[in-house]
């Protein structure tokens, strides 16, 4: 029988990277968080960076000590800690991931340990390729697991229908095969992080 850690839903946090007027991260994020809803490991959600709003980091001491003096930044870190999986939506800016991400990601560094990551990138020909490779190395250094699947939508403004997201076979192939990688890595880094795999 397996421990009741493992048959229990994980938290699956997607984080929607653009901040901009006019992007599409959102309704990509949306997409993706609607094809988690249908997969039972999860229990799925949303934070959009655009409404997190959180300052350019302006904590006084450094984040692995965790002595957080901002609100926003214990509010952040309540979310980060309570997920078990994240997968970050990102465009690609000059051939890396926005400025806003990085400065999320750097606020802590405890909450992000042990944990898978994935990545679903858009853009012109090159689909965010670049920004994943880029992030891939940044959740590394956080202590994070990237997992090997991703999902690439080129081209993506071809995709957006009145502002709704309209995937190919191909997008939906490549979340079903995401999801699948998340689940197994987040059950098995759960019990790691509970000290009992």
């Amino acid at each position: 029988m397996a421990p009741e850690s493992s048959a229990t839903p994980m938290t699956l946090t997607a984080v929607v990277a653009s901040t901009r007027p006019g992007r599409v991260g959102r309704s990509v994020t949306d997409w993706f968080i609607a094809r988690a809803a249908e997969c039972d490991d999860f229990v799925s959600h949303t934070v959009d960076l655009r409404e997190l709003a959180l300052p350019f980091l302006d904590e006084p001491h450094p984040p692995a000590l965790q002595r957080y003096t901002k609100s926003h930044t214990r509010a952040w870190s309540r979310i980060v800690d309570a997920s078990d999986a994240f997968v970050f939506v990102t465009p690609e800016y000059n051939g890396s991931f926005p400025a806003p991400l990085k400065n999320a990601w750097d606020y802590l560094v405890v909450e992000w340990r042990h944990k898978p990551a994935a990545f679903v990138s858009y853009g012109g020909v090159s689909a965010g390729t670049r920004a994943v490779q880029t992030g891939k190395q940044v959740v590394a250094n956080l202590g994070m697991l990237p997992i090997g699947p991703t999902v690439s939508v080129p081209f993506v403004g071809e995709l957006v229908e009145d502002g709704a997201f309209r995937p190919g076979k191909v997008q939906e192939a490549a979340a079903e095969q995401v999801l699948d990688e998340l689940a197994r890595t987040a059950r098995v880094m759960r019990l790691l992080r509970d000290g009992t795999y």
